[in-house]
Protein backbone atom coordinates (compact mmCIF):
# COMPACT_ATOMS: atom_id res chain seq x y z
CA UNK A 1 0.00 0.00 0.00
CA UNK A 2 2.75 2.36 0.97
CA UNK A 3 4.37 1.88 -3.01
CA UNK A 4 1.02 2.98 -4.06
CA UNK A 5 1.49 6.01 -1.54
CA UNK A 6 4.44 6.83 -2.80
CA UNK A 7 3.39 6.61 -6.53
CA UNK A 8 0.67 8.44 -6.45
CA UNK A 9 2.86 11.21 -4.47
CA UNK A 10 5.61 10.93 -7.74
CA UNK A 11 3.12 11.63 -10.02
CA UNK A 12 1.95 14.99 -7.87
CA UNK A 13 5.45 15.77 -7.80
CA UNK A 14 5.58 14.93 -11.82
CA UNK A 15 2.71 17.08 -12.36
CA UNK A 16 4.11 20.03 -10.48
CA UNK A 17 7.51 20.17 -11.95
CA UNK A 18 5.33 20.04 -15.74
CA UNK A 19 3.52 23.22 -14.42
CA UNK A 20 6.68 25.09 -13.06
CA UNK A 21 8.86 24.51 -16.03
CA UNK A 22 5.92 25.48 -18.43
CA UNK A 23 5.53 28.98 -16.03
CA UNK A 24 9.44 29.35 -15.58
CA UNK A 25 9.59 29.59 -19.57
CA UNK A 26 7.25 31.43 -20.18
CA UNK A 27 8.16 34.13 -17.55
CA UNK A 28 12.03 34.00 -19.39
CA UNK A 29 10.59 34.83 -21.71
CA UNK A 30 8.80 38.24 -20.91
CA UNK A 31 4.80 37.06 -20.11
CA UNK A 32 2.87 35.29 -22.16
CA UNK A 33 2.75 37.91 -24.72
CA UNK A 34 6.41 37.15 -25.90
CA UNK A 35 5.64 33.14 -26.12
CA UNK A 36 7.08 33.41 -30.06
CA UNK A 37 10.16 34.11 -28.50
CA UNK A 38 11.00 30.24 -26.83
CA UNK A 39 12.44 28.10 -29.41
CA UNK A 40 9.80 24.96 -28.50
CA UNK A 41 5.80 25.56 -27.41
CA UNK A 42 5.60 25.68 -23.78
CA UNK A 43 4.37 22.48 -23.35
CA UNK A 44 7.70 21.01 -23.38
CA UNK A 45 9.56 22.69 -21.20
CA UNK A 46 7.18 21.30 -18.93
CA UNK A 47 7.35 17.77 -19.98
CA UNK A 48 11.26 18.22 -19.88
CA UNK A 49 10.63 18.88 -16.47
CA UNK A 50 8.39 16.19 -15.89
CA UNK A 51 10.78 13.85 -17.27
CA UNK A 52 13.41 14.69 -15.54
CA UNK A 53 11.75 14.91 -12.22
CA UNK A 54 10.22 11.60 -12.70
CA UNK A 55 11.59 9.16 -14.83
CA UNK A 56 15.18 8.38 -12.37
CA UNK A 57 12.84 8.05 -9.41
CA UNK A 58 10.48 5.70 -11.23
CA UNK A 59 13.50 3.95 -12.27
CA UNK A 60 14.68 3.72 -8.52
CA UNK A 61 11.49 3.00 -7.05
CA UNK A 62 11.32 0.00 -9.38
CA UNK A 63 14.63 -1.06 -8.05
CA UNK A 64 13.95 -0.92 -4.83
CA UNK A 65 10.26 -2.73 -4.45
CA UNK A 66 12.25 -5.72 -6.70
CA UNK A 67 14.74 -5.83 -4.48
CA UNK A 68 14.06 -4.64 -0.98
CA UNK A 69 12.51 -7.59 0.24
CA UNK A 70 15.59 -9.93 -1.15
CA UNK A 71 18.00 -7.40 1.28
CA UNK A 72 16.00 -7.38 3.90
CA UNK A 73 15.92 -11.24 4.38
CA UNK A 74 19.39 -11.31 3.37
CA UNK A 75 20.27 -8.83 6.57
CA UNK A 76 17.53 -10.71 8.62
CA UNK A 77 19.54 -14.30 8.16
CA UNK A 78 22.65 -12.40 9.11
CA UNK A 79 21.42 -11.22 12.21
CA UNK A 80 19.79 -14.35 13.42
CA UNK A 81 21.21 -16.60 16.47
CA UNK A 82 23.65 -18.63 15.82
CA UNK A 83 21.27 -21.34 18.06
CA UNK A 84 18.31 -20.93 15.39
CA UNK A 85 19.98 -22.06 12.25
CA UNK A 86 22.54 -24.36 13.64
CA UNK A 87 22.13 -27.26 11.59
CA UNK A 88 19.57 -26.51 9.97
CA UNK A 89 19.56 -27.27 5.73
CA UNK A 90 18.47 -24.74 2.92
CA UNK A 91 15.23 -25.62 2.87
CA UNK A 92 14.60 -25.27 6.73
CA UNK A 93 16.28 -22.04 7.12
CA UNK A 94 13.82 -21.14 4.37
CA UNK A 95 10.98 -22.07 5.94
CA UNK A 96 12.53 -20.63 8.98
CA UNK A 97 12.29 -17.27 7.49
CA UNK A 98 9.19 -17.45 6.01
CA UNK A 99 7.67 -18.27 9.58
CA UNK A 100 9.67 -14.63 10.19
CA UNK A 101 7.97 -13.01 7.52
CA UNK A 102 4.67 -14.50 8.73
CA UNK A 103 5.15 -13.72 12.23
CA UNK A 104 5.89 -10.21 11.47
CA UNK A 105 2.69 -9.74 8.92
CA UNK A 106 0.41 -11.25 11.38
CA UNK A 107 -0.30 -14.80 9.12
CA UNK A 108 -0.14 -18.17 9.99
CA UNK A 109 2.64 -19.97 11.22
CA UNK A 110 3.79 -23.74 10.50
CA UNK A 111 5.37 -23.81 14.37
CA UNK A 112 4.99 -22.52 17.82
CA UNK A 113 5.73 -18.91 18.56
CA UNK A 114 9.03 -18.53 21.04
CA UNK A 115 10.82 -16.05 22.19
CA UNK A 116 13.36 -15.92 19.58
CA UNK A 117 11.00 -16.17 16.71
CA UNK A 118 9.07 -13.09 17.85
CA UNK A 119 12.58 -10.83 18.05
CA UNK A 120 13.45 -12.25 14.45
CA UNK A 121 10.05 -10.99 13.52
CA UNK A 122 10.22 -7.47 15.04
CA UNK A 123 13.42 -7.16 13.76
CA UNK A 124 12.71 -7.76 10.54
CA UNK A 125 9.32 -5.43 10.77
CA UNK A 126 11.94 -2.88 11.64
CA UNK A 127 14.11 -3.26 8.71
CA UNK A 128 11.68 -3.89 6.28
CA UNK A 129 9.97 0.05 8.01
CA UNK A 130 13.33 1.40 7.78
CA UNK A 131 13.85 0.33 3.68
CA UNK A 132 10.17 2.15 3.15
CA UNK A 133 11.60 5.34 5.03
CA UNK A 134 14.68 5.04 2.83
CA UNK A 135 12.83 3.91 -0.05
CA UNK A 136 10.35 7.34 0.05
CA UNK A 137 13.49 9.42 1.14
CA UNK A 138 15.42 8.59 -1.51
CA UNK A 139 13.33 8.43 -4.30
CA UNK A 140 11.63 11.59 -3.83
CA UNK A 141 14.92 13.47 -3.18
CA UNK A 142 15.84 12.03 -6.72
CA UNK A 143 12.74 13.62 -7.99
CA UNK A 144 13.15 16.90 -6.87
CA UNK A 145 16.69 16.92 -7.53
CA UNK A 146 15.68 16.10 -11.20
CA UNK A 147 13.01 18.70 -11.07
CA UNK A 148 15.91 21.17 -9.71
CA UNK A 149 17.96 20.44 -12.50
CA UNK A 150 15.84 21.04 -15.06
CA UNK A 151 14.77 24.06 -13.72
CA UNK A 152 18.19 25.22 -13.80
CA UNK A 153 18.70 24.29 -17.60
CA UNK A 154 15.06 25.88 -18.86
CA UNK A 155 15.47 29.50 -20.38
CA UNK A 156 13.89 30.91 -23.40
CA UNK A 157 16.29 29.50 -25.79
CA UNK A 158 16.59 25.77 -24.34
CA UNK A 159 15.42 23.62 -27.24
CA UNK A 160 13.20 22.13 -25.30
CA UNK A 161 11.85 19.61 -27.87
CA UNK A 162 14.85 18.61 -29.03
CA UNK A 163 15.64 16.90 -25.95
CA UNK A 164 12.07 15.34 -25.08
CA UNK A 165 12.12 13.85 -28.47
CA UNK A 166 15.19 12.31 -27.55
CA UNK A 167 14.12 11.13 -24.64
CA UNK A 168 11.25 9.62 -25.73
CA UNK A 169 12.93 7.90 -28.05
CA UNK A 170 15.17 6.56 -25.14
CA UNK A 171 12.16 5.09 -23.69
CA UNK A 172 10.88 3.29 -26.73
CA UNK A 173 13.72 2.08 -27.35
CA UNK A 174 14.09 0.62 -24.17
CA UNK A 175 10.93 -1.20 -24.06
CA UNK A 176 11.30 -2.40 -27.13
CA UNK A 177 14.40 -4.17 -26.25
CA UNK A 178 12.80 -5.09 -23.40
CA UNK A 179 10.25 -6.80 -25.58
CA UNK A 180 12.90 -8.12 -27.69
CA UNK A 181 15.08 -9.47 -24.35
CA UNK A 182 11.92 -11.47 -23.27
CA UNK A 183 11.24 -13.28 -25.84
CA UNK A 184 15.01 -14.29 -26.22
CA UNK A 185 15.16 -15.60 -22.62
CA UNK A 186 11.91 -17.09 -23.10
CA UNK A 187 13.09 -18.91 -26.23
CA UNK A 188 16.62 -19.56 -24.65
CA UNK A 189 14.84 -21.21 -21.10
CA UNK A 190 13.33 -23.33 -23.23
CA UNK A 191 15.87 -24.75 -25.32
CA UNK A 192 18.25 -25.01 -22.81
CA UNK A 193 15.74 -27.77 -20.55
CA UNK A 194 14.78 -29.10 -24.26
CA UNK A 195 18.97 -29.74 -24.30
CA UNK A 196 18.59 -31.25 -21.02
CA UNK A 197 15.52 -33.44 -22.14
CA UNK A 198 17.51 -34.72 -25.35
CA UNK A 199 20.74 -35.65 -23.21
CA UNK A 200 17.96 -38.12 -21.56
CA UNK A 201 15.99 -39.10 -24.72
CA UNK A 202 17.61 -39.54 -28.05
CA UNK A 203 16.13 -36.63 -30.63
CA UNK A 204 15.20 -39.91 -32.96
CA UNK A 205 13.26 -41.68 -30.02
CA UNK A 206 11.36 -38.40 -29.53
CA UNK A 207 10.30 -36.95 -33.35
CA UNK A 208 10.28 -40.77 -35.04
CA UNK A 209 8.95 -43.12 -32.08
CA UNK A 210 5.16 -44.07 -31.83
CA UNK A 211 4.63 -44.45 -28.37
CA UNK A 212 4.13 -42.20 -25.68
CA UNK A 213 3.81 -42.68 -22.30
CA UNK A 214 6.23 -40.46 -20.53
CA UNK A 215 5.52 -41.93 -16.79
CA UNK A 216 9.05 -42.83 -15.73
CA UNK A 217 10.69 -44.45 -12.43
CA UNK A 218 10.93 -42.24 -9.34
CA UNK A 219 13.32 -45.00 -7.85
CA UNK A 220 15.80 -47.40 -8.91
CA UNK A 221 13.71 -50.53 -7.25
CA UNK A 222 10.65 -49.29 -9.48
CA UNK A 223 9.81 -51.12 -12.38
CA UNK A 224 7.69 -50.83 -15.46
CA UNK A 225 7.58 -47.12 -15.59
CA UNK A 226 10.90 -46.63 -18.14
CA UNK A 227 8.53 -44.15 -20.07
CA UNK A 228 8.08 -43.95 -23.86
CA UNK A 229 8.45 -40.24 -25.72
CA UNK A 230 7.74 -41.16 -29.13
CA UNK A 231 5.48 -37.81 -29.96
CA UNK A 232 4.79 -39.08 -33.15
CA UNK A 233 0.83 -39.36 -31.64
CA UNK A 234 0.80 -35.61 -30.48
CA UNK A 235 1.80 -34.44 -33.55
CA UNK A 236 -0.72 -36.46 -35.72
CA UNK A 237 -3.55 -35.99 -32.98
CA UNK A 238 -3.03 -31.69 -33.24
CA UNK A 239 -2.73 -31.81 -36.94
CA UNK A 240 -5.72 -33.67 -37.13
CA UNK A 241 -7.59 -31.14 -34.25
CA UNK A 242 -6.63 -28.11 -36.26
CA UNK A 243 -7.69 -29.40 -39.78
CA UNK A 244 -10.89 -30.06 -38.38
CA UNK A 245 -11.19 -27.09 -37.05
CA UNK A 246 -10.05 -25.07 -40.10
CA UNK A 247 -11.67 -27.00 -42.15
CA UNK A 248 -14.81 -25.43 -40.40
CA UNK A 249 -13.57 -22.44 -39.80
CA UNK A 250 -11.91 -20.66 -43.63
CA UNK A 251 -14.69 -21.65 -45.61
CA UNK A 252 -17.13 -20.40 -43.05
CA UNK A 253 -15.60 -17.63 -41.55
CA UNK A 254 -14.45 -16.20 -45.54
CA UNK A 255 -17.68 -16.69 -46.91
CA UNK A 256 -19.10 -15.15 -44.40
CA UNK A 257 -16.90 -12.40 -44.54
CA UNK A 258 -17.27 -11.92 -47.99
CA UNK A 259 -21.66 -11.45 -47.89
CA UNK A 260 -20.78 -8.75 -45.28
CA UNK A 261 -18.66 -6.87 -46.86
CA UNK A 262 -19.97 -7.17 -50.44
CA UNK A 263 -23.40 -8.06 -50.56
CA UNK A 264 -24.67 -7.12 -47.24
CA UNK A 265 -27.25 -4.43 -46.40
CA UNK A 266 -25.63 -1.74 -44.24
CA UNK A 267 -28.14 -2.42 -41.45
CA UNK A 268 -27.61 -6.25 -41.55
CA UNK A 269 -24.04 -5.88 -41.52
CA UNK A 270 -24.35 -3.44 -38.69
CA UNK A 271 -25.99 -6.46 -36.57
CA UNK A 272 -24.49 -9.41 -37.77
CA UNK A 273 -20.61 -8.53 -37.49
CA UNK A 274 -21.01 -7.82 -33.78
CA UNK A 275 -22.85 -10.95 -33.17
CA UNK A 276 -20.16 -12.91 -35.15
CA UNK A 277 -17.74 -11.53 -32.96
CA UNK A 278 -19.70 -12.47 -29.95
CA UNK A 279 -18.14 -16.00 -30.35
CA UNK A 280 -14.43 -14.23 -29.97
CA UNK A 281 -15.37 -13.71 -26.28
CA UNK A 282 -16.48 -16.66 -25.33
CA UNK A 283 -14.89 -18.77 -22.58
CA UNK A 284 -12.88 -21.68 -24.30
CA UNK A 285 -14.32 -24.14 -21.27
CA UNK A 286 -17.85 -23.19 -22.45
CA UNK A 287 -16.74 -24.25 -25.61
CA UNK A 288 -15.81 -27.36 -24.18
CA UNK A 289 -18.37 -28.23 -21.91
CA UNK A 290 -20.91 -27.80 -25.19
CA UNK A 291 -18.45 -30.36 -27.09
CA UNK A 292 -18.52 -33.10 -23.93
CA UNK A 293 -22.20 -32.51 -23.20
CA UNK A 294 -23.80 -32.14 -26.89
CA UNK A 295 -21.75 -32.52 -29.94
CA UNK A 296 -19.68 -35.23 -28.96
CA UNK A 297 -22.59 -37.47 -27.70
CA UNK A 298 -24.98 -36.31 -31.06
CA UNK A 299 -21.18 -37.48 -33.15
CA UNK A 300 -21.19 -40.99 -31.20
CA UNK A 301 -25.16 -41.56 -31.46
CA UNK A 302 -25.42 -40.40 -35.36
CA UNK A 303 -22.52 -42.59 -35.81
CA UNK A 304 -23.72 -46.09 -33.92
CA UNK A 305 -26.88 -45.57 -36.02
CA UNK A 306 -25.30 -45.96 -39.38
CA UNK A 307 -22.87 -48.94 -37.87
CA UNK A 308 -19.85 -46.75 -37.28
CA UNK A 309 -17.67 -47.40 -33.73
CA UNK A 310 -17.50 -44.05 -32.52
CA UNK A 311 -15.40 -43.41 -29.10
CA UNK A 312 -17.18 -41.14 -26.74
CA UNK A 313 -14.49 -38.37 -27.11
CA UNK A 314 -13.61 -38.02 -30.04
CA UNK A 315 -10.99 -35.40 -32.85
CA UNK A 316 -14.18 -34.60 -34.66
CA UNK A 317 -16.06 -33.57 -31.73
CA UNK A 318 -13.25 -31.23 -30.55
CA UNK A 319 -12.37 -30.15 -34.31
CA UNK A 320 -15.76 -29.09 -35.17
CA UNK A 321 -16.18 -27.22 -31.79
CA UNK A 322 -12.87 -25.45 -32.13
CA UNK A 323 -13.82 -24.47 -35.91
CA UNK A 324 -16.43 -22.62 -34.49
CA UNK A 325 -14.75 -20.75 -31.99
CA UNK A 326 -12.38 -19.41 -33.96
CA UNK A 327 -14.89 -18.61 -37.43
CA UNK A 328 -14.34 -14.62 -35.80
CA UNK A 329 -10.48 -14.97 -36.40
CA UNK A 330 -11.22 -15.62 -40.08
CA UNK A 331 -14.21 -13.69 -40.50
CA UNK A 332 -13.23 -10.34 -39.04
CA UNK A 333 -9.85 -9.56 -40.24
CA UNK A 334 -11.18 -10.94 -43.81
CA UNK A 335 -13.91 -8.57 -44.11
CA UNK A 336 -11.93 -5.52 -42.55
CA UNK A 337 -8.70 -6.45 -45.37
CA UNK A 338 -11.52 -6.32 -48.28
CA UNK A 339 -13.37 -3.38 -47.06
CA UNK A 340 -9.76 -1.90 -47.15
CA UNK A 341 -9.17 -2.45 -50.72
CA UNK A 342 -9.41 0.30 -52.69
CA UNK A 343 -13.40 1.22 -54.36
CA UNK A 344 -10.75 2.17 -57.55
CA UNK A 345 -10.19 -1.65 -58.10
CA UNK A 346 -13.57 -2.21 -57.90
CA UNK A 347 -14.75 0.15 -60.23
CA UNK A 348 -12.52 -0.34 -62.67
CA UNK A 349 -13.17 -4.01 -63.08
CA UNK A 350 -16.96 -3.49 -63.24
CA UNK A 351 -16.01 -0.75 -65.87
CA UNK A 352 -14.50 -3.57 -68.34
CA UNK A 353 -17.38 -5.31 -68.07
CA UNK A 354 -16.89 -8.10 -65.42
CA UNK A 355 -19.82 -8.76 -62.66
CA UNK A 356 -20.07 -8.59 -59.01
CA UNK A 357 -18.87 -11.93 -58.64
CA UNK A 358 -16.18 -12.19 -60.86
CA UNK A 359 -14.73 -9.28 -59.48
CA UNK A 360 -14.74 -10.54 -55.83
CA UNK A 361 -13.28 -13.37 -57.90
CA UNK A 362 -10.44 -11.75 -59.50
CA UNK A 363 -9.64 -8.65 -58.20
CA UNK A 364 -10.80 -8.73 -54.87
CA UNK A 365 -9.41 -11.70 -53.32
CA UNK A 366 -6.12 -11.72 -54.97
CA UNK A 367 -5.74 -8.18 -53.67
CA UNK A 368 -6.37 -9.05 -50.30
CA UNK A 369 -5.07 -12.32 -50.17
CA UNK A 370 -2.11 -11.09 -47.52
CA UNK A 371 -4.42 -9.72 -44.97
CA UNK A 372 -6.62 -13.41 -45.12
CA UNK A 373 -3.46 -15.32 -45.38
CA UNK A 374 -2.92 -13.31 -41.84
CA UNK A 375 -5.94 -14.02 -40.65
CA UNK A 376 -6.30 -17.40 -41.15
CA UNK A 377 -2.62 -17.69 -39.94
CA UNK A 378 -4.18 -16.01 -36.73
CA UNK A 379 -6.55 -19.38 -37.09
CA UNK A 380 -4.31 -21.89 -36.95
CA UNK A 381 -2.12 -20.48 -33.96
CA UNK A 382 -5.03 -20.43 -32.09
CA UNK A 383 -6.62 -23.92 -33.32
CA UNK A 384 -2.60 -25.57 -32.64
CA UNK A 385 -2.24 -23.55 -29.09
CA UNK A 386 -6.20 -24.43 -27.75
CA UNK A 387 -5.83 -26.99 -24.88
CA UNK A 388 -8.81 -26.83 -23.12
CA UNK A 389 -11.63 -28.29 -25.85
CA UNK A 390 -9.26 -31.12 -26.32
CA UNK A 391 -8.85 -31.72 -22.80
CA UNK A 392 -12.83 -32.22 -22.55
CA UNK A 393 -14.04 -33.37 -26.14
CA UNK A 394 -10.76 -35.44 -27.77
CA UNK A 395 -9.70 -37.06 -24.50
CA UNK A 396 -6.14 -37.34 -23.20
CA UNK A 397 -5.18 -40.63 -25.02
CA UNK A 398 -2.22 -40.69 -27.24
CA UNK A 399 -3.47 -42.85 -30.09
CA UNK A 400 -1.38 -42.65 -33.28
CA UNK A 401 -4.73 -42.89 -35.95
CA UNK A 402 -6.19 -41.25 -38.89
CA UNK A 403 -9.71 -41.56 -37.63
CA UNK A 404 -11.44 -38.19 -36.91
CA UNK A 405 -13.62 -41.03 -34.91
CA UNK A 406 -11.05 -41.85 -32.26
CA UNK A 407 -10.16 -40.46 -29.50
CA UNK A 408 -6.80 -38.32 -29.83
CA UNK A 409 -5.01 -35.71 -27.65
CA UNK A 410 -2.26 -32.87 -29.06
CA UNK A 411 1.04 -31.10 -27.94
CA UNK A 412 -0.62 -28.01 -25.85
CA UNK A 413 -2.66 -30.93 -23.69
CA UNK A 414 0.49 -33.24 -22.79
CA UNK A 415 2.55 -30.40 -22.13
CA UNK A 416 -0.21 -29.11 -19.37
CA UNK A 417 -0.63 -32.74 -18.09
CA UNK A 418 3.06 -33.21 -17.55
CA UNK A 419 3.41 -30.01 -15.81
CA UNK A 420 0.21 -30.34 -13.04
CA UNK A 421 1.11 -30.82 -10.27
CA UNK A 422 4.72 -31.06 -8.23
CA UNK A 423 7.28 -31.99 -10.63
CA UNK A 424 10.81 -32.60 -10.38
CA UNK A 425 12.55 -30.72 -13.34
CA UNK A 426 15.48 -33.23 -13.49
CA UNK A 427 13.10 -35.99 -14.64
CA UNK A 428 12.32 -36.54 -18.25
CA UNK A 429 9.32 -36.73 -18.06
CA UNK A 430 8.96 -33.04 -16.87
CA UNK A 431 11.12 -31.93 -19.46
CA UNK A 432 9.76 -33.87 -22.12
CA UNK A 433 6.99 -30.29 -21.73
CA UNK A 434 9.96 -28.06 -22.85
CA UNK A 435 10.89 -30.26 -25.76
CA UNK A 436 7.18 -30.94 -26.85
CA UNK A 437 6.84 -26.32 -26.54
CA UNK A 438 9.92 -25.95 -28.16
CA UNK A 439 8.82 -27.89 -31.50
CA UNK A 440 5.73 -26.11 -31.38
CA UNK A 441 7.21 -22.50 -31.42
CA UNK A 442 9.58 -24.00 -34.18
CA UNK A 443 6.21 -25.24 -36.55
CA UNK A 444 4.92 -22.05 -35.57
CA UNK A 445 7.76 -19.91 -36.74
CA UNK A 446 7.57 -21.76 -39.65
CA UNK A 447 3.80 -21.15 -40.35
CA UNK A 448 5.15 -17.53 -40.03
CA UNK A 449 7.98 -17.35 -42.26
CA UNK A 450 5.66 -19.18 -45.33
CA UNK A 451 2.67 -16.60 -44.56
CA UNK A 452 5.26 -13.59 -44.35
CA UNK A 453 6.69 -14.89 -48.15
CA UNK A 454 3.27 -15.29 -49.51
CA UNK A 455 2.02 -11.98 -48.04
CA UNK A 456 5.24 -10.03 -49.56
CA UNK A 457 4.55 -11.79 -52.94
CA UNK A 458 1.10 -10.75 -53.54
CA UNK A 459 1.74 -7.09 -51.92
CA UNK A 460 3.83 -6.67 -54.55
CA UNK A 461 2.10 -7.42 -57.46
CA UNK A 462 -1.39 -5.64 -56.72
CA UNK A 463 0.84 -2.59 -54.46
Amino acid sequence: MQDWILLLVLLAVMTAAYHLGRRRAVTGAGGPSQVHRLHSLPAYYGLYAALWAGLPALLLLALWVGLQDQLVLMLLQAQLPEEMTAGLSEGRLGLLVNDIRNLASGAMLSTEITPELQAAADQYARLDQLGQWSMWTAVLALALTGGWVAWGRTHPGFKARNQVETMVMAIMVLFSSIAILTTLGIVLSVLFESLRFFSMVSPLEFFLGTLWSPQTALRADQVGASGAFGAVPLFTGTLMVSAIAMLVAVPIGLLSAIYLSEYAPRRLRAVAKPVLEVLAGIPTVVYGFFAALTVAPFIRELGQSVGLDVASESALAAGLVMGVMIIPFVSSLSEDVINAVPQSLRDGSYALGATESETIKRVIIPAALPGIVGGVLLAVSRAIGETMIVVMAAGLAANLTANPLDSVTTVTVQIVTLLTGDQEFDSAKTLAAFALGLTLFAVTLVLNVVALHIVRKYREQYD
